[in-house]
């Protein structure tokens, strides 16, 4: 069995949703965590979640919408926090990349939904892209008390900040990015990191792994990302699975429920 720990099943558009999760189950994925990332997709993914046994979700502001974070927004998320099927505070971070909302919005926004994470006793999943400094500063600032810690999802960033967050007890997130001929950079930041603390995510519909560039990513495809992480590591992809799965549930307590 597989988890799949970070998509966005309300963007998928190229299949029924459906049809989508009955692939999903063929390819052995157990259990799918589908994000909250926007104040218009924070209802979206927690109704997909009370429809669907298997599939769980996060509330969270991600830092392109930032700007439009109100306090509607971060009395959902704590409101939510105490349901079963809640996993975590996320999608939320920084990013200078794009910087769609101005940097010191998204550092209030990142430091209050990181509050909210240790009021609830939730993990986090985060996005940090081209901020690698502040965003250890910040975490930093918070490390004593988010006692679940969480996630560093997709990631793209330098070893540096892989030693930092996986000295901090953090887990890092692997998609179809390590499928890439030039994703050396993160390939070898799998091959560091200890896979105890390495998760599976697809971030479908983006990011499709080899083979399947081209087409809408899917959680379905989740096995590819095993098996590439079983290639970079040289270890069998039974015991990538394995660990992977028990990776899933340490990271996020709720899914055991």
């Amino acid at each position: 069995m597989l988890i799949e720990t970070h998509c966005h099943l309300d963007y998928l558009k190229a299949e029924p949703l459906e049809e989508l999760l009955k692939k999903a189950e063929a390819a052995q994925i157990n259990k799918i965590i589908t994000i909250g990332v926007a104040p218009e997709n924070l209802d979206n993914v927690r109704e997909i979640a009370l429809k669907h046994e298997n599939v769980y979700y996060t509330q969270g502001i991600h830092p392109h919408d930032a700007k439009d974070a109100s306090e509607v927004e971060f009395n959902k998320i704590s409101q939510r926090s105490v349901e079963k099927k809640m996993v975590a505070v996320g999608e939320i971070g920084l990013d200078y990349h794009y910087n769609n909302s101005p940097v010191d919005v998204q550092r209030r926004v990142f430091e209050k939904q990181l509050q909210l994470a240790c009021d609830h006793d939730l993990p986090v999943v985060i996005h940090t892209r081209e901020a690698d400094d502040d965003t250890i500063a910040i975490l930093k600032n918070f490390s004593s008390r988010l006692k679940r810690k969480g996630v560093i999802h997709s990631f793209t960033s330098t070893k540096e900040l892989a030693e930092w967050v996986l000295g901090d007890g953090f887990y890092l997130g692997f998609n179809g990015i390590i499928t890439f001929k030039k994703a050396e950079n993160v390939q070898e930041v799998v091959k560091i990191a200890p896979m105890e603390r390495i998760l599976l995510e697809t971030d479908s519909p983006f990011l499709t792994p080899v083979p399947h560039r081209g087409k809408e990513n899917a959680p379905h495809y989740l096995p590819f990302i095993a098996q590439k992480v079983a290639d970079l590591k040289g270890l069998q992809v039974d015991v990538v699975r394995a660990l992977a799965l028990q990776n899933s549930f340490n990271c996020f307590p709720k899914l055991n429920s």
